[in-house]
């Protein structure tokens, strides 16, 4: 493994990475494999999580053709450099900041979104001129097994590798020596690939997740109200049934709005998903996530807060849409991330009350909110820290490549998407051109009073100071002796 690591960085040091042209092949042939395998890929995720191929087309296939499409319409745009001004210190002298590869890097991605969340990255590490090892996840295996084997075919395999395996397997990778790690999962795992890249000076991006909440301002029977309700039920149960780090975690609305609001939910999901919502949702991944879900429910105090749902079958690791009202808030399923289909409704005396109970609580990946109080929306926006602020929808900011996608606090920190990812993976270089005349005799010692006065008009931007200074015509102060 090592070895297969040096030869990544041999080949980077080599240069040919550096190219447009090659970067711009690679992005080419990663949108040759999304299109070529996409029938392939819709198979895998069918068979890893259960994936609807419309659901599976909608949030991987898709999204990768538009993020490959515009990282190779402004790929140009992205590489050229941006001329910097310069104050009167630099007179004469041209300024630029250059992108620059990072060089060798490390992708770790989630099994909840396997083609996703492994290649997206990897259009900004291609885009940046990185090379680059994939480690897909063990959870969605016929998932990872599409990417080790047909990604050589399409990209440089000099250039990018898809190394398999489990916990072991990771660890080993965290060992070596990477110009970036770019980690999307757990933070329990986030904590482990922090320590690991410690020992380098690695920089990580860490996509992690946490509790997102959803406020919900008073809603009444109207055409408007429905748009509210499916929009909420798409950001918690129409993706990946739940297990998705920006979805739905919980919601607050005020107590004397709390039954009408159930009884609208309940009746999207029932216009949405049927009789048969098996059919529609994505499955648990595995058994043990299964029954760490179900779990949930049988804590003290949970099973008495469900109003709807609660079916399982552990045979086919389905877990049926689920709403509770007001679950103990010292129970897991107030404390951890669900990343399932259990929805907890947490209800409050006044809407208000809603953002000090999200202040009260890690910061999240994303927090949504359903209102037409303007004055509301600000004090969310100016009250409140997180990866993103979603007002009036759910999931929305994750496929927008024009703004960056990521955490703060604990539920991660770095972007990437659009533009963003190109320059996670790249050091803007400070690159200064300066003409060898004229030169500011006062910039060098000895020091004296006029050298003094004349610094200080240059750094002031007083261009009419430092002529009168250096022809003599202004007086300049002592220096201090007592310092």
């Amino acid at each position: 493994m090592e070895r297969e690591v040096e030869e990544l960085r041999e080949y980077f040091c080599a240069g040919k990475t550096r190219e447009a042209s090659w970067r711009k092949q690679q992005l080419k042939g990663l949108l040759k494999f999304v299109k070529e395998r996409e029938e392939d890929i819709l198979k895998a995720l069918k068979l890893d999580i259960g994936k609807h191929p419309v659901e599976a087309f909608r949030d991987e296939v898709g999204t990768l053709i538009k993020d490959i499409n515009i990282a190779l319409d402004n790929f140009d745009k992205w590489m050229s450099g941006k001329k910097i001004k310069l104050p009167l210190a630099a007179y004469r002298t041209s300024a630029k900041l250059v992108a620059e590869p990072l060089g060798v890097v490390l992708i770790i991605s989630s099994w909840n979104f396997p083609f996703g969340l492994a290649l997206e990255p990897l259009i900004g590490a291609i885009a940046a001129g990185c090379t680059a090892v994939i480690k897909p996840s063990e959870l969605s295996p016929a998932s990872s097994a599409l990417l080790a084997k047909a990604i050589p075919a399409y990209v440089d395999p000099e250039a990018v590798k898809v190394i398999q395996g489990g916990i072991d397997v990771c660890g080993q990778l965290l060992l070596c020596k990477w110009d970036k790690i770019f980690f999307t999962g757990s933070s329990l795992v986030g904590r482990i690939v922090m320590a690991a890249a410690a020992k380098h000076l690695t920089p990580v991006v860490l996509e992690l997740g946490g509790k997102c909440p959803c406020i919900v301002d008073s809603i009444s029977n109207s055409w408007l109200t429905e748009i509210i309700i499916k929009r909420l039920l798409g950001g918690k149960f129409g993706i990946c049934s739940g297990q998705v780090c920006i979805g739905v975690d919980y919601i607050l609305v005020e107590r004397k709005q709390c039954s009408n609001l159930v009884e609208l939910l309940k009746a999207g999901i029932k216009r949405s998903l049927g009789e048969y919502p098996e059919e529609f949702v994505a499955r648990i991944v595995n058994i043990h996530h299964f029954r760490r879900l179900t779990g949930l429910l049988d804590e003290f105090g949970v099973k008495q807060s469900v109003v709807y749902g609660g079916r399982f079958d552990e045979n086919k690791l389905f877990i049926e849409p689920t709403i509770l009202v007001d679950p103990p808030l010292d129970a897991e399923i107030m404390t951890g991330e669900i990343f399932g289909p259990l929805l907890p409704i947490i209800t409050v005396d006044k809407i208000e009350d809603s953002i000090n109970f999200i202040n009260s609580r890690p910061k999240a990946l994303a927090i949504y909110c359903f209102t037409s109080n303007n004055k509301f929306m600000q004090r969310i926006t100016s009250e409140t820290s997180s990866g993103s602020l979603m007002f009036n929808d759910t999931i929305v900011q994750y496929a927008a490549d024009t703004v960056p996608f990521g955490g703060v606090g604990e539920s991660g920190f770095g972007r990437y998407h659009g533009k963003f990812s190109f320059d996670t993976f790249s050091h803007e270089k400070a690159v200064l051109k300066r003409a060898l005349f004229p030169d500011f005799w006062f910039r060098y010692p000895p020091w004296t009073n006029k050298k003094l006065e004349l610094l200080r008009a240059a750094f002031a931007f007083k261009y009419f100071n430092v002529l009168l200074v250096a022809l003599g015509m202004k007086k300049a102060k002592k220096i201090p002796t007592n310092i």
